[in-house]
């Protein structure tokens, strides 16, 4: 059997994730890292975007984060997000919609265009694809 470690998931809103682990996948600040057991301590920031848990056994779920920090301790791994979801639950057209949406906003050169602010939104709606895409790879294997 694999060597895991435990893994929590935890947005503002509610813990979605917490068991045994063999491999944690994730974007942060500085590109893709995985996290396995007998990983050296590491605290970075997330970007906005998918995140692969392949649990005990083998199964794979995949998570969207909308940004936090990643912490790495012997035998626990901690992802603090805003916001995080179960690919399963999100809404492929909605996501699909705010993109659009939001990068609508960035072409209109109007005076009160926040710019930053429809950035934002056109990232996360990006990511929340991105996310989805994963899964869709994950369920054609």
């Amino acid at each position: 059997m694999a060597m895991t470690v435990h893994c929590d998931i935890v947005s503002a809103e509610t813990e979605i994730f917490s068991g045994l682990v063999e491999m944690v996948v994730a974007t942060g600040s500085l590109g893709d890292l995985g996290v396995t057991y007998g990983h050296a301590p590491l605290l970075t920031g997330l970007e906005p975007g998918p995140v692969r848990v392949k649990k005990q056994g083998g199964e794979e779920e995949v998570f969207y984060v909308s940004g936090g920090y990643l912490e790495v301790q012997p035998n626990h791994v901690s992802i603090l997000a805003d916001t995080a979801l179960r690919a399963g639950d999100m809404d492929e057209a909605a996501a699909e919609n705010a993109k659009k949406q939001a990068a609508a906003k960035l072409l209109n050169n109007s005076g009160e265009l926040d710019y930053s602010k429809a950035a934002i939104q056109l990232a996360e709606a990006s990511a929340q694809l991105r996310a989805l895409q994963a899964v869709r790879r994950k369920t054609r294997k």
